[in-house]
């Protein structure tokens, strides 16, 4: 939620270390998903096709900012790949088992 009317708010008196700075950008990763959320809530709550046309090209926005930070924080924080690419590789697992034939 956005703390209007102080602009510093989000300032802080140091440099972050990189341990840091991944929990910031994991932190703006799900304000990212939330704003998703809450942009594509609003185009199915109307009828009105020209705000669910924006409300929708908004969304795909962010989901754009949620790519550039996930690539940020392989950056700063290169373990995150190996997390992301074994949870990917569990769910093609997954995927293999439960489309496997019946009659093996």
């Amino acid at each position: 939620m956005a703390l209007l009317g102080n602009p510093f708010v989000a300032n802080i008196p140091r440099q972050m270390s990189n341990e840091e700075l991944a929990q910031a950008i994991r932190v703006d990763i799900a304000g990212e998903l939330e704003a998703i959320i809450g942009y594509e809530a609003h185009a199915m709550a109307t009828n009105d096709e020209r705000a669910k046309k924006i409300f929708y090209h908004i969304a795909d926005e962010e989901r754009r900012h949620v790519g550039e930070l996930q690539q940020l924080l392989y950056i700063i924080c290169p373990k995150e790949i190996e997390s992301t690419e074994k949870g990917k590789q569990n769910i093609k697992e997954q995927q293999a088992h439960n489309f496997q034939s019946p009659l093996q």
